[in-house]
């Protein structure tokens, strides 16, 4: 149990990005997948055109709901680099997950509703591992790290005494035994 404690402590902050990054990312596959459906399989336009358009609503909706809710504890490039660079890597995305349809529909030959929805069910499945490292990679950049207790090896948390302070130096028989 020790165990399980000490290792959500030291990865809870990346479990409640993926968290919050899956909620947002249900929310977007039900816009894009409503409105994909709507476009191709009720009113007959292109898979690849209706997925993309779906995509296009979708993303911007997940900008805004990442920036302010996922990624808010990360330092803020500027809205417009984050959201060009957003929608970059959501058109590579976009690409991986027609890699899918277009496989389905033109070159198997599966043109039926099921089909088409597990097609955009996998290949959105690949595009979001794509995306959750991106964003994190180039969009939503990482804060500056605290100073890590040397005892627990867990981030302290910030505290202006402490900041004007120097630290005091660890005698050198007390660091061999902290290893």
């Amino acid at each position: 149990m020790r165990i399980a404690v000490n290792l959500y402590r030291r990865f809870a902050h990346l479990v409640h990005e993926v968290a919050k990054f899956g909620v947002i990312g249900v929310l977007n596959f039900v816009i894009t997948i409503g409105i994909s459906d709507t476009l191709h399989l009720g009113l007959g336009i292109g898979p690849l055109t209706s997925f993309g358009i779906g995509t296009v609503v979708a993303t911007t909706f997940s900008y805004f709901a990442n920036r302010y809710w996922t990624f808010r504890h990360r330092d803020t490039s500027g809205l417009g680099r984050e959201y060009v660079l957003f929608f970059i890597l959501n058109g590579i995305a976009l690409l991986i997950t027609w890699v899918f349809i277009g496989i389905t529909h033109y070159i198997l030959g599966l043109q039926g509703a099921i089909a088409y929805n597990a097609a955009q069910v996998v290949g959105t499945a690949a595009a979001t591992l794509f995306r959750f490292w991106a964003y994190k990679k180039w969009v939503f950049l990482p804060p500056t790290a605290p100073p890590v207790d040397p005892h627990t090896g867990l981030p302290e948390a910030p505290d202006e005494a402490a900041a004007e302070t120097e630290p005091e130096p660890v005698p050198a028989g007390i660091a061999k035994r902290a290893r």
